[in-house]
């Protein structure tokens, strides 16, 4: 077991509960309650949200938010950026299962060090830092 880390150590902590793959996941705040249900390319019905998508979602939303930081600090306008975060399962029960990670960034046309920046936000997004050495995780720049 690990050792438990003090919350009081953390800048801030979510608290989500749920009570497995068909069911339902709660924030402490009740901000986010949804449906869950594996999707139908795993036998499931597909009628609520899943693990994966919700992955997707905080991994594009927090890489966004680490990308602004780093072009704010370089002097670039990223207002426009887009970040979809693809999250793919793969495995199966006998071997496990584990996920990889495709990031495609929408830069503007005109912005020159767009790489940079890139692999900058990709050092210090939460996200990033979490799974780096663990899964996966393809940059690609459109």
């Amino acid at each position: 077991m690990h050792e438990e880390r003090k919350t009081m150590d953390a800048r801030y902590t979510a608290v989500a509960t749920a009570n497995g793959r068909d069911g339902r996941a709660v924030t402490s705040d009740g901000r986010l309650d949804v449906s869950l249900a594996p999707p139908r390319e795993l036998g499931g019905s597909g009628e609520g949200t899943n693990p994966e998508q919700l992955f997707a979602a905080g991994y594009a939303a927090c890489f966004a938010s680490a990308l602004s930081a780093v072009a704010r600090a370089s002097r670039h306008d990223v207002r426009d950026v887009s970040v979809t975060a693809e999250v793919g399962l793969h495995g199966d029960t006998e071997k496990g299962f584990g996920l990889g990670v495709v990031l495609r960034v929408e830069l503007p046309d005109d912005l020159a060090d767009g790489e940079q920046l890139v692999e900058r936000a990709h050092q210090i997004c939460p996200y990033s830092n979490a799974t780096r050495g663990n899964i996966p995780v393809d940059l690609v720049i459109e």
